[in-house]
């Protein structure tokens, strides 16, 4: 008798979602997960930042990557909660260029860019696999964009992350943490419901220490903040509990039902339970990094 196929792993599975058919579980990820960008684009005074680079730039236009762009959610963010449009006014242009494996993802993200962002070229390639011609970048940013990243290319990513930006440049780096819901609830998912197989998400430190073996330190200060908060769904919420929670294992085949019922993981799902308030909490530890060449680092 055939042995049964294998389920996809992380980075297949990931690449296949983001598409169309994976719309509905996307937008019940972003109704918590908008929650991600919003808090990134206060962290920072990105207008300051900006005018810094485009002060060690020689002014004029600058060029941005962004890495792994998914359906845009950061530059939206950035549009709505910042004063960054206002720049646009005082002449900042950013030739924004997309990067991400996903066609879907290049045409999502594409279509919420607004001045100062200006829509430059796409690379439909992973980052590691960004042709060595391609850049030098004023500013490089990749927000919660690596988790599907496998291991082995980690330090091939970082490394192409440094080699792609520019030495009065920015990188910017955001990722949620080994402890963080989105980590820590697919261990529980690959241990419960994949019986242990399956490849982990990548975590931010991993990335942070791989940027540093590839000589970030050596060339910019280095300077990571922690952001810790939750995502709340109220339980009564189920369409976007399961969608939220199924965005995060990339799995849209085992319902809301088959992962509460699932070994680890349905320890999981009730040690985020506040029953009496009738929600879940999924805490989240995020760390921000951003290396620049300068002395001071934004506030």
């Amino acid at each position: 008798m055939p042995s049964e196929t294998p389920a996809p792993d992380t980075a297949a599975r990931s690449l296949a979602h983001w598409s169309e058919a994976g719309r509905r579980e996307m937008e019940a990820f972003y109704a918590l997960a908008r929650l991600d960008y919003r808090l990134l684009a206060e962290a920072l005074d990105y207008p300051e930042l900006f005018r810094g680079v485009r002060d060690r730039a020689g002014g004029g236009e600058i060029t941005l990557l962004d890495v792994a762009c998914g359906s845009g959610k950061f530059p939206e963010a950035l549009l709505e909660h910042t004063d960054l449009p206002a720049l646009a006014d005082d002449g900042l242009r950013v030739a924004y260029d997309l990067l991400d494996p996903a066609p879907f993802s290049l045409t999502e993200a594409a279509a919420v860019l607004r001045p100062p962002f200006q829509e430059a070229a796409s690379h439909e390639v992973t980052m590691e696999d960004l042709d060595a011609g391609v850049g030098p970048f004023d500013v490089v940013w990749a927000t919660h964009a690596l988790y599907a990243l496998q291991p082995g290319n980690v330090d091939a990513a970082a490394m192409r992350m440094l080699e792609a930006l520019a030495p009065h440049g920015v990188l910017l780096l955001a990722q949620g943490t080994h402890d963080g819901h989105y980590l820590a609830f697919y261990r529980a998912f690959l241990e419960g419901v994949r019986g242990g197989e399956g490849t982990e998400y990548v975590s931010c430190e991993q990335v942070t220490d791989a940027l540093r073996r590839a000589g970030a330190g050596d060339t910019h200060g280095v300077d990571v903040r922690r952001l810790s908060y939750e995502h709340v769904v109220q339980d009564d919420d189920r369409e976007v509990l399961e969608g939220f929670l199924q965005r995060c294992a990339f799995d849209d085949t085992v319902s809301l039902e088959e992962m509460r019922a699932a070994p680890v993981l349905g320890d999981y799902l009730d040690a985020c339970h506040d029953a009496e308030a009738g929600v879940h909490r999924f805490r989240q530890e995020v760390d921000l990094v951003l290396l620049t060449p300068t002395d001071g680092i934004p506030a």
